[in-house]
């Protein structure tokens, strides 16, 4: 591994011995995941914090903080690397609760391992002696891709309710399988999760969200979510949600209950719209408990996701984008709409077009784990075909006028963009309207010009 380390990092070992690389660089290593450029560096050493930066400065790093409470320090280098650095120390906690309540700094690397969270993640690096330390064995349960916790699970998890996603995530990322003290411990203390600001939580699922993308495990984000399930923690963090497990839908369509399906919809799902994978069918339970049916389900489904996603403090972004997805998502459903239609909503919705297809082929996908084209998608980009093959503009950058076009036609400059979005629908429906010459006598006409045209 000492190969790997950059050159300021080994100097610096050598001016704060011992000092250890620890967590997760030290596991995805062993793991055959070489650290790339730019990796953040998580170290340890039995030195206090003021030893550690003086030493860091005269190797060219740059402090950004220290926290003398809990002996961390964060720093870069002059590549913009991130490193953290953390005393030797031993922590208790306050049932629950992320940050530990009482701090003991040691000098023993027993009692530091013995503070982390899971065996895999406390192998330490030595960069002086080029030698791995493993005080609890957990080199044996990265060869196996087994998950188990430092202490009694009961005991690991009762003390910080974060682990419970962090197990998740973990497995999802990995390939590792939790060991049973593992589950029962994350089954106990399931509750504990409500105790995390909700930033932390939403950082934590998004990355189970996107586990496939760190190490590629495809199936990575969907085993994540069933480890929720299992433990718990999903019936915890979305309740509206786990709300359709058992629930039976027409069995002509699914193969599987609305939270399973919804479950897989995002196991199929593209990155760009897992969260939306996730949430499409959580109007479901609510309607037909309501109702009796899943009618309004996209309706309700977009409301509920929306106070969801506020809940988490999710970007304002990305709450919006998948509401919307959430909303439209069973459009042309029967694939009975007009082509007319379609063409001026296609325009409407130009900007998440392509993500809607991308939910819609999922959701199909999910019902009964089919891998062919949806019909519903099929029909669409057939459409989008033949507009792209007239000319049909989705987006006003096509139309073949513009805004000065408008001005000289008479149009009010407060009503330009509402006329140029009026031509936009009107060439979304036949493409071979966009031409100038045509757009310009309708631009002359929406102005009152004198002599143009009735009707184009």
């Amino acid at each position: 591994m000492k190969s790997l380390l950059p050159e300021h990092l080994i100097r610096l070992a050598g001016l704060c011995p011992p000092l250890y690389v620890v967590g997760g660089s030290v596991r995805d290593y062993l793991l055959g995941y070489p650290p790339g450029p730019g990796a953040d560096w998580d170290l340890s050493s039995p030195a206090d914090e003021e030893t550690f930066v003086s030493a860091a400065q005269r190797c060219g790093f740059t402090v950004k903080s220290v926290y003398r409470a809990t002996g961390a320090v964060k720093l870069v280098d002059a590549d913009g690397a991130g490193y953290e650095f953390t005393r030797f120390r031993s922590d208790k906690y306050v049932r629950g609760l992320h940050a530990p309540s009482e701090i003991v700094f040691t000098d023993d690397i027993q009692k530091d391992a013995l503070r982390r969270d899971f065996r895999a993640n406390a192998v330490y690096y030595d960069v002086g002696r080029g030698e791995y330390v493993d005080p609890l064995g957990g080199r044996k349960d990265i060869e196996t891709r087994v998950l188990a916790t430092v202490a009694p699970a009961s005991k690991v998890f009762g003390e910080d309710g974060l682990r419970l996603l962090r197990l998740a995530r973990f497995c999802a990322q990995l390939d590792f399988t939790p060991d049973e003290d593992c589950l029962r411990g994350a089954s106990e203390h399931s509750a504990l999760i409500r105790d995390i600001v909700p930033e932390r939580v939403f950082t934590e699922l998004d990355l189970l969200l996107h586990a496939d993308l760190k190490h590629g495990f495809r199936d990575g984000p969907y085993r994540g979510l069933g480890i929720l399930h299992q433990t718990g923690v999903l019936k915890e963090l979305l309740p509206e949600l786990t709300l359709g497990e058992g629930m039976r839908q027409r069995a002509d369509f699914h193969d599987h209950d609305v939270l399973e399906h919804s479950l897989r919809c995002v196991r199929y799902a593209r990155s760009d719209i897992r969260f939306a994978a996730l949430l499409h069918d959580v109007g479901k339970p609510l309607c037909f408990l309501r109702d009796g049916n899943f009618h309004a389900h996209p309706e309700e489904g977009a409301r509920i996701a929306e106070e969801i996603l506020t809940r988490l403090k999710a970007p304002k972004r990305l709450t919006g984008e998948t509401c919307r997805l959430i909303a439209l998502h069973m459009r042309d459903y029967n694939l009975s709409m007009k082509e007319s239609k379609l063409r001026r909503e296609f325009t409407v919705e130009a900007p998440l077009l392509d993500r809607l297809l991308a939910l819609k082929q999922a959701d199909f996908s999910a019902c009964k784990d089919v891998l062919s084209e949806a019909p519903c998608v099929t029909k669409w980009n057939d459409i989008l075909a033949r507009m792209k093959e007239e000319g049909a503009p989705l987006t006003l950058s096509g139309l073949a006028v513009n805004g000065k076009d408008a001005a000289s036609a008479g149009i009010p400059p407060k009503k330009t963009g509402d006329a140029l979005y009026s031509l936009l629908l009107w060439c979304a429906e036949n493409g071979r309207r966009n031409q100038r010459e045509i757009l310009l006598k309708r631009l002359k006409k929406m102005g009152g010009s004198p002599g143009a045209p009735d009707e184009i």
